[in-house]
């Protein structure tokens, strides 16, 4: 037999279980301090610097790799469009903003990385389908007269994007609970596409009652996620008011509503 016709090995498992405790230790390091050396996560690993590079040529690419598979979790998370396909395109812009909340606020600082770093282009072709569905909201939003009409379906999306993670630079740098946060990312998204106030509270999904309920909510993608939103709405949230000026993040809305 040839070297060629040898079946390739399998790394050895004291290899592969380096790079595990790299990448979880990259992870912690960084949530920490974004902008943590490789040095220190590496010490994180209870490895030297140089076994970092017999897995990952570069702090960039050991970063890349966390970032993208965190982005890869996120997304997975998401409700998907069939699940979404019965609510009205409020409901669908809260559901999905709320699920992403969840799913990042107790990894603040490195979702930042992820969206404003050198990552951000790794990690958009991650959130290709997500975009997709915010933007087919929007679409629907804008037609039925829900949402704001003054740009197109792409240009709101953005905008809607935007907003979130203006969420999550204040909610990082104040602080903010995760019940606030929650509560902001919805008024911020819904805000922003035209809708007031009352109505984005109407279509926020309702808050989970424990983490560690058994029953799954509909709109649950993972066996691990008890604790995600559905986004299930109130019935009087189906009917959305004609457009209204967005409401800035985290500001006039939720000081209302107190």
């Amino acid at each position: 037999m040839t070297s060629a016709d040898q079946p390739a090995r399998a790394p050895r498992r004291d290899a592969t279980e380096n790079r595990a405790a790299l990448l979880e230790a990259a992870k912690t390091t960084l949530q920490q301090d974004p902008d943590a050396s490789l040095e220190t996560i590496a010490a994180a690993a209870g490895l030297s610097r140089r076994a970092v590079y017999g897995h990952f040529p570069s702090r960039d690419d050991l970063v890349r790799e966390v970032v993208t598979a965190g982005a890869a979790r996120i997304a997975a998370a998401v409700p998907s469009p069939a699940v979404l396909a019965d609510l009205p395109p409020a409901a669908r812009l809260a559901a999905i903003a709320v699920t992403l909340w969840s799913e990042v606020s107790h990894v603040r600082s490195m979702a930042r990385v992820a969206v404003r770093g050198p990552f951000a282009e790794s990690v958009a072709q991650v959130f290709a389908p997500l975009r997709a569905q915010v933007r087919a909201a929007c679409a629907l939003g804008i037609a039925d007269g829900s949402m704001r009409d003054d740009v197109d379906a792409d240009t709101l999306a953005r905008l809607v994007e935007g907003a979130c993670i203006v969420v999550l630079d204040e909610a990082t740098r104040s602080g903010t609970s995760v019940e606030a946060g929650r509560r902001t990312v919805v008024l911020s998204a819904l805000g922003t596409a035209g809708i007031d106030w009352r109505t984005a509270l109407l279509s926020e999904p309702p808050a989970p009652v424990s983490p560690t309920a058994s029953a799954q909510p509909a709109s649950a993608v993972s066996p691990t996620a008890s604790a995600r939103p559905t986004p299930a709405v109130s019935p009087t949230a189906s009917t959305s008011p004609t457009t209204t000026t967005p409401v800035p993040a985290g500001t006039t809305a939720t000081e209302d509503h107190a």
